[in-house]
């Protein structure tokens, strides 16, 4: 029985706010790119680019 529920919590995702502005992220609208999930398109396409001018993530 214990096994069971181990391996039904290791499927459940644990998505809480997004990579880039830390707002909370929905289920419904996630956006999940290189690994982390973020709130919309636009929040990772930030990212990306300041990932190209060599600046740190928040």
């Amino acid at each position: 029985m214990a096994a069971e529920q181990q391996a039904a919590a290791a499927t459940e995702e644990q998505v809480k706010n997004c990579g880039s502005c830390g707002k909370p992220v929905k289920r419904i609208t996630r956006y999940y790119r290189n690994g982390k999930f973020y709130c919309n398109k636009r929040c990772w396409t930030k990212t990306k680019e300041q990932a190209k001018a060599g600046q740190p993530e928040k």
